[in-house]
């Protein structure tokens, strides 16, 4: 039998041809992503535009799909888009990498962490301590404080990598918090500390850490401190060394249109040193946020807004127990109103390889506070967890299910996922959307083969 033809107008229009129309009422402001799966019409993703129309309750963006399906390529459209409207994306831990290309080809600026490539301390202010330097009042205190607080996280989340399975004591954290502000105090305006400077710091053993152990005598100081010691050596001395135990040798670039920070170079080197790498490089990139914020604030600085993209969240968080907290802490920049970000990841089943049920329940908060949850191609196994989370219909789920495998053993068949997405906001009913390539996009956004990065993010 031959198609019928086929029609698009409005319902003013074409009111009267019932039950041949249908319309889906999709958001058309913002980014154009796809074309819905059922009307052909462009469909539009931008977490800015939604929250600022009052679409979503928050900027947050979840990304769940198989590997293989096009979680990078619709960061990637997405991301790119955005720059057109003036955001700057952030790409904190690029770990295959996947976004270097995209952040070199629009002039942006590519760090690769790595034993003898760029290095990124830990305790780096980063813009915050510029910021503080041109502020004043009540503002320089609250940024002063901000400050100290990453740099105690960052620290923390350090030490835990190290031990594994053993938290930080809480004698241990006020001793590590002293020495921060110790050595804040000795070091000139605008000099950041060390990892290396707060280990020589607590061997010294001076009166303030001391007494911020509750101790009565260096010989008890030294017996309780000795555990805590020995981690802040490994992180010098240990598998981590080269990466994090000296100053940061390039600065992010507050007017550069994007960032990513290459972590590729350490992705062979295990978990604990992937994880340390993560969770330094967002310390570091969520200080510039609220560097950017505050000046901006101040009217020191034009306002901008930022697109902070987490891909392979659970890679960082499944380092030791408690990295949660650190992560939360670390990331609670994103509740600001420059702010959007996007978390991806394979499976919530990643979340569920965490260390215990605390980290585990937390972690799935990350998710559930999320106003947009973007879904490839998944199992239906695996969506029986998302439900949990993210209210789904019986006909989402087979529709979604239906993307995660090819039905045939035919070689060279296109992977039924690859480009389909469903939109998912609140209790609305999902948008099934596809992405196709136009332009450069098919070369790069390839992710299938990707070769090796030059010091600029282009690929030789």
């Amino acid at each position: 039998m031959s198609a019928a033809p086929e029609y698009q107008a409005t319902t003013v229009q074409a009111c009267g041809l019932f039950p041949f129309v249908a319309g889906s009422g999709a958001p058309s402001v913002g980014v154009p992503f796809g074309r819905h799966m059922m009307w052909g019409e462009v469909v539009c993703l931008d977490p800015f535009a939604w929250l600022d129309n009052g679409l979503v309750t928050n900027r947050g963006l979840t990304l769940l799909g198989q590997p293989g399906t096009g979680k990078s390529a619709a960061l990637k459209r997405l991301a790119r888009g955005l720059m057109a409207f003036g955001v700057r994306p952030l790409f904190l831990g690029d770990l295959k990498p996947d976004y270097s290309a995209v952040v070199a080809a629009a002039g942006g600026q590519v760090l690769r962490v790595g034993r003898g490539l760029d290095r990124i301390n830990p305790l780096d202010a980063g813009p915050l301590g510029s910021a503080v330097a041109r502020m004043s009042g009540q503002a320089a205190t609250r940024l002063r404080l901000e400050v100290r607080g990453r740099r105690l996280s960052a620290t923390l989340a350090l030490c835990s990598l190290v031990r594994r399975h053993e938290r930080v004591t809480n004698g241990e954290e006020t001793v590590l918090g002293a020495a921060v502000d110790l050595l804040t105090d000795r070091l000139p305006a605008g000099a950041d500390p060390t990892v290396p400077d707060v280990l020589r710091v607590v061997r010294e053993a001076p009166d303030r850490l001391v007494a911020a152990a509750e101790v009565d005598t260096g010989e008890v100081y030294r017996a309780e401190t000795r555990a805590l010691r020995q981690t802040l050596a490994l992180l010098c001395e240990g598998s981590l060394k080269g990466v994090f135990d000296g100053p940061t040798t390039r600065p992010i670039d507050l007017d550069s249109p994007a960032v990513s920070v290459d972590i590729s170079a350490v992705a062979a080197s295990g978990d604990t040193l992937v994880a340390a790498a993560m969770l330094s490089t967002w310390s570091y990139g969520f200080a510039v946020i609220d560097a950017s914020s505050a000046l901006a604030d101040a009217g020191l600085a034009p306002r901008r807004r930022y697109f902070a993209v987490m891909d392979e969240l659970w890679r960082a968080l499944r380092g030791a127990p408690g990295l949660v907290d650190h992560a939360d802490a670390l990331t609670r920049v994103y509740r600001g109103r420059d702010v959007a970000h996007a978390m991806a990841t394979h499976s919530l089943d990643d979340l569920s390889a965490l260390p215990n049920e605390e980290d585990r329940a937390k972690a799935r908060g990350f998710v559930e506070r999320n106003a947009i949850t973007v879904l490839a191609g998944l199992p239906p196994r695996e969506l029986e967890e998302v439900t949990r989370v993210v209210p789904l219909s019986a006909q989402e789920v087979r529709m979604v299910s239906s993307w995660s495998a090819p039905e045939s053993w035919q070689t060279g068949a296109r992977h039924p996922g690859r480009g389909k997405y469903l939109l998912k906001t609140g209790q609305r009913v999902g948008i099934p959307v596809e992405l196709e390539f136009v332009g450069d996009e098919a070369e790069l956004y390839d992710t299938d083969h990707v070769r090796p990065t030059g010091d600029d993010g282009t690929r030789p």
